[in-house]
């Protein structure tokens, strides 16, 4: 879901303060239209060094812009992204901590606290993740905007569900759903995205509990949702759904194809092809995978859950 699992409104003020990569959360696309403010350029200089594996060299630089410009919230944030995709949590939050506390606005300071949310994300740590994401939620209740609670509510979902805490899981998607209902006046393909989006969430939720059964009667439900022809932007995420419950249930050559038909730039299904690909004996291939999502160079969900795990599994190959 650009879930997903991470509307484009939300987005881009997050890339506008942790100056990730545009997230691609597993979950229906966001229905506003993109915001053209882009990150200054040191930013998308230090995401290319990521990106060509040369993280030290992108730290160096957002240090030497911190070193002139010690209150700067973009070089805050994109040092403590790329500390983050470093495996080094404690010192990523002394930055978003900072860009907390000198935050100029309440949307700024929810912003930097999404930020700091993300940072717990990337070491599985959905309690503390939940902490900050509700301060965001809480924030976007006192607007209010129902459709943007949905939205924090369903990243809070999917990263407690990428940290196994799947009851968690499980209550905050409730909640998105129910929040994102709520928005006034909501037309019909709204209703049906909210609603593609919990199935889409309980038949990953009953895969992982095992229930092979419930998790293909959502899959069903979903695609009975998609076929009411309310939402066609939503179509390239089921098969990611299949691959998803499919690998779950170990059919690991099913799971394989809806991976190979989702988006092929998403750290997450990335890291998910290599897990299929080891599950079905072709390390090299796995290999090859994991190679790709350890240089993301995002701060949100799908990279919280595909950095730390790929280079990991990089490391014992």
């Amino acid at each position: 879901m650009r879930w997903y699992d991470l509307g484009m409104k939300r987005f881009a003020l997050f890339a506008i303060l942790c100056y990730s990569a545009f997230c691609v959360a597993q979950a229906p696309a966001q229905l506003s239209a993109p915001n053209p403010m882009q990150p200054p350029d040191f930013v998308k200089q230090g995401q290319q060094m990521i990106r060509d594996g040369k993280p030290d060299d992108a730290l160096a630089l957002y240090e030497h812009i911190l070193r002139k410009s010690p209150d700067s919230v973009p070089a805050l944030n994109a040092a403590g992204t790329v500390l983050d995709l470093e495996g080094k949590g404690d010192e990523a939050r002394k930055h978003f901590a900072r860009a907390i506390a000198i935050a100029n606005s309440p949307e700024a300071k929810a912003s930097a606290q999404r930020a700091m949310a993300m940072s717990y994300a990337f070491e599985r740590n959905c309690g503390k993740a939940v902490e900050y994401e509700q301060q965001v939620f809480d924030y976007y209740g006192t607007k209010p905007d129902f459709f943007e609670q949905g939205e924090i509510a369903d990243e809070t979902a999917r990263v407690c569900l990428d940290a196994d805490d799947l009851d968690a899981a499980e209550k905050w998607y409730k909640i998105g759903h129910d929040t994102g209902l709520k928005e006034p006046g909501i037309k019909a393909a709204r209703q049906d995205v909210w609603a593609f989006r919990w199935e889409h969430a309980q038949a990953r939720i009953a895969a992982r509990r095992g229930n092979k059964d419930e998790a293909q009667k959502h899959v069903a439900a979903a695609k009975a949702i998609l076929d009411k022809g309310n939402i066609p932007e939503q179509t390239p995420f089921f098969p990611y759904l299949q691959a998803y419950v499919a690998f779950y249930s170990g059919d690991y050559k099913a799971s394989l194809a809806g991976f190979q038909q989702s988006d092929q730039s998403n750290p997450f299904i990335q890291c998910m092809t290599a897990e299929t690909y080891e599950k079905l004996g072709d390390k090299e291939k796995a290999k090859d995978y994991y190679k790709k999502a350890s240089l993301a160079a995002s701060h949100n969900p799908p990279a919280a859950y595909a950095v730390p795990l790929a280079k990991k599994k990089l490391a014992s190959m």
